[in-house]
């Protein structure tokens, strides 16, 4: 069942994202025009999100081991330096250049195979040029 958790949190994270609309990378773009005709729909969906994970931070807490029986995996710094800075900074151009951030994208891929599928490629190719260059 180690495999099924995430997959399970997976198909939940895509389902939540298609219910809710954000596959559509127009949406998202109408809740970044704040100055034009802005659609409040990702802040319910984002606040939603932080409501949940509030309640799984309250539960993690009290665990030793995940329902899965393995150790969490948790950031042991919370250093604020360039990389972050910069890596938050190049997330956040991308996500408003293409309306899509890497969650959409993947789930995207069962709507809208095309651009979904160029934006996964360049993410992929991202990812792999920054695993260059750090070392």
């Amino acid at each position: 069942m180690r495999t099924g958790y995430p997959i399970l949190a997976g198909l939940l994270f895509g389902a939540g994202l298609a219910i809710s609309g954000m596959l559509d990378p127009a949406r998202v773009r109408a809740f970044l025009d704040v100055f034009g005709d802005w659609d409040p729909t990702l802040a319910f969906v984002m606040g939603g999100a932080l409501i949940v994970m509030a309640a799984a931070w309250a539960v993690q807490r009290r665990m030793n081991t995940s329902l899965a029986g393995t150790n969490f995996d948790l950031p042991d710094t919370t250093t604020i330096d360039t990389r972050l800075v910069g890596g938050a900074a190049m997330f956040g151009i991308g996500w408003g250049i293409a309306g899509l951030c890497p969650g959409p994208a993947v789930a995207s891929l069962g709507t809208a195979i095309g651009p979904a599928a160029i934006f996964v490629v360049s993410m992929a190719m991202g990812v792999a040029l920054q695993r260059v260059l750090v070392r």
